[in-house]
């Protein structure tokens, strides 16, 4: 039984990955190790199970909820310690004064009136001398203790208690989790023994304590239970998986249990990557301060922009992390990615992923299917036009590749109809081009197998070439960029290759593409827009959207048309996201930067950012309204000697000179962050981040440490 349900080679399905759309076969049996391979060291570096029994506490977007402790909304106002400690002091002394000033008589016998009132004078005048102690010093205690507590308050005592005393002491020490009761603990898979699967539940905790499970163990047999508790697998199919593998059951159609290393912290149980801290600044919001950063598909959900200069940290800060965390997901089950880089861009080893397509690269495994495994004409010429003209199409409202999609589904059809397959780069160049040869080759086999209205489609091509307007010859100057020598071996259509299909992603497939920036810029761009075109397509006729979809575009210069944005929009309700990078916003065309940046729900600035890219970062984190405060201070001249001892001792305590101080407030509306600041205030290895989830949920620009 694999992680999406299915059962392998062991069973009675086959593969789930489909061929040839999909990668090739896994290994049937995969090996079972004693122990999970590469077994990772957890968040706070303990074992296994005091990692899956730590509580996570329901918490803001984007918090790493691991061992997280809540923080109240706002700040609390923090005297200075030296004000704090000698207002303290000179409070006790009062209190002194005041004490030997009463107890010596200066100030009169007034204070022992209470006493005179409220008791008997036979209890005042009594023989006993134990009694009249008793009483006499019971009463002087009880002023004692209200001129205390009266100076305590005065003086904050109970602050400097819980800011200097066993309380803060106890804070300061690690606080130990109380291991869960039998009944809440997650390592004794109480939910099996409650569908009556006590054995397969046994089985796994005796996994988990002798420590042969690991957290991506736990994740994938977690999710095959929630097929079985859906309906779409069988508790016996589930249950004898579980007793005869243990926690090695419902295995990737790889065999793997981990990747092979691991370069940032992962949360297997909340889905989150940590990607940082929040910095504990000033224009963050308090409850976020020190706080650690971490994404996950419920905020990929809304898909991601970040946009920062070369070295600021996208590659290996932000889309490696991401890239590692869906792979690991994959592993259990949940996820299907697909990363997209320029070959050498450092977005991991090939032994953690499925299928690794290296276009340009003779020694590439596998192809890539220019037309996303559709055998619709129509479909693979609106795919295809997207990705060869769709930066041309004009970027306002109503513009559009329509005449591109018509002109390359007037040639796409017919061929397929007369070959049973679409056409290679060099033939679709040589249609695009209105060569006699092809065309005519094309007519006679329509018109032998008689499909008229396929012929009506060619007649139709053929009059509009060489007419004003005609777009083919822009289409075949674009195709020729792929009709390269360098790419003669890659997008065959005969069935000869392994070709990728985005269409496989309703499996959990890890693919890595590498793109060949270097020397093929332009060809590079038209094969990003491919791929981002068809994920969109194919995310959206899923038939199992339970399982999240992401693309990882490392960097999307020329990537992002209108066609493009609108793709982006609709991933949210197929269950899946993407994660763009640029070095800056210029790469975008002008009218549909507000549009990218609206579309996605996590944008990111990094540092070194630029003023003008800056100002529409500003413009949609928007404004809000803040409290402003005028303070004038005006200092005191004393005229008198006390007056100027007074001040002296004030000087001795506060540390500053006696002064008048008129303070304005009023409300008014400020950028969140403005665009001097996004381009000067941004540390190095820092970034400004917001966040939406896929519920609504919103997190404001923060400041975050992307070092931390």
């Amino acid at each position: 039984m694999n992680s999406d349900g299915t059962q392998d080679a062991r069973g009675t399905h086959a593969h789930p990955v489909p061929r040839p759309a999909g990668p090739p076969d896994m290994p049937a049996t995969p090996p079972r190790p004693a122990r999970a391979p590469g077994m990772p060291s957890w968040p706070d570096g303990s074992d296994f199970l005091t990692w899956v029994r730590t509580a996570r506490p329901e918490a803001a977007p984007g918090v790493w909820r691991f061992g997280y402790r809540q923080r109240p909304d706002e700040e609390p106002e923090e005297i200075p310690a030296r004000q704090l400690l000698s207002g303290a002091v000179i409070a006790f002394l009062v209190g002194w004064l005041i004490w030997s000033l009463l107890w010596n008589g200066y100030l009169g016998g007034w204070w022992i009136i209470p006493l005179d009132l409220f008791t008997p004078d036979s209890w005042r005048r009594s023989d006993d001398r134990v009694g009249n102690a008793f009483l006499w010093y019971g009463y002087y205690t009880l002023i004692a203790l209200a001129i205390m507590f009266g100076v305590g308050r005065l003086g904050r005592w109970g602050e400097v208690w819980r800011r200097y005393g066993p309380p803060a002491w106890r804070r300061a020490a690690p606080v130990s989790e109380r291991p869960p009761a039998p009944a809440e603990d997650p390592a004794q898979w109480n939910q099996l023994r409650a569908a009556g699967a006590a054995d397969a539940a046994d089985r796994l905790a005796a996994e988990a304590r002798s420590g042969l499970m690991c957290d991506v163990d736990h994740a994938r047999i977690a999710r095959a239970w929630q097929g079985v508790r859906s309906g779409r697998h069988s508790l016996a199919t589930f249950t004898g998986a579980v007793l005869k593998d243990g926690s090695a059951a419902c295995l990737h159609p790889s065999g793997a249990r981990d990747l092979p290393g691991r370069h940032a912290l992962h949360d297997l149980v909340t889905g989150q990557v940590r990607l940082g801290t929040t910095a504990d600044d000033a224009r963050n919001p308090y409850a976020y301060r020190g706080t650690g950063l971490a994404l996950g598909p419920d905020l990929l959900g809304t898909s991601l922009l970040a946009v920062g200069p070369p070295g600021s940290g996208k590659t290996g800060g932000i889309v490696w992390p991401l890239a590692e965390s869906l792979c690991l997901h994959a592993l259990a089950g949940r996820a299907a990615v697909v990363v997209v880089g320029a070959a050498g861009a450092g977005l991991g080893a090939a032994d953690a992923y499925d299928v690794v397509v290296r276009i340009g690269n003779p020694e590439s495994v596998y192809d890539l299917d220019l037309y996303g495994g559709t055998a619709d004409p129509d479909e693979a010429a609106a795919v295809l036009a997207e990705a060869l003209v769709g930066d041309l199409a004009d970027p306002h409202p109503g513009g559009d590749s329509r005449r591109s999609t018509t002109v390359l589904a007037q040639l796409l059809g017919p061929f397929r109809a007369v070959h049973g397959r679409f056409p290679s780069v060099p033939e679709l160049r040589q249609l695009l081009d209105g060569s006699p040869g092809p065309l005519g080759a094309l007519r006679k086999a329509l018109e032998d197998s008689g499909k008229e209205s396929l012929l009506r489609e060619l007649d139709a091509r053929e009059r509009q070439l060489g007419q004003p307007g005609d777009v083919g010859g822009v289409l075949a100057d674009r195709v020729a960029l792929l009709d390269r020598p360098a790419f003669a071996g890659f997008f065959d259509t005969s069935g000869q290759t392994r070709p990728f299909s985005v269409r496989a992603l309703d499996h959990p497939v890890r693919v890595r593409i590498d793109l060949p920036a270097r020397g093929h810029a332009d060809a590079s761009r038209i094969l990003a827009r491919l791929v981002l075109a068809q994920f969109t397509a194919s995310v959206a006729v899923r038939e199992d959207r339970s399982l999240f979809a992401c693309l990882v575009l490392d960097d999307a210069t020329g990537v992002v048309t209108p066609e493009a944005v609108r793709g982006i929009q609709r991933l949210r309700s197929g269950n899946a996201g993407a994660v763009l990078t640029l070095r800056t916003l210029d790469d975008v065309p002008r009218a549909l930067r507000t549009p990218l940046l609206g579309a996605v729900g996590c944008r990111m600035a990094l540092s070194g950012l630029t003023p003008w890219d800056g100002q529409d970062f500003a413009e949609v984190w928007g404004k809000e309204w803040i409290e402003a405060r005028d303070v004038t201070d005006r200092q005191i001249i004393a005229e008198t000697p006390a007056g100027k001892a007074l001040h002296m001792v004030r000087r001795v305590i506060t540390g500053h000179a006696p002064t008048a101080r008129a303070v304005t407030v009023r409300q008014v509306e400020r950028e969140r962050w403005s665009a001097s600041e996004l381009a000067h205030g941004v540390p190095p290895g820092h970034a400004v981040l917001s966040l939406t989830s896929v519920r609504g949920e919103h997190a404001p620009p923060l400041l975050v440490d992307l070092r931390g």
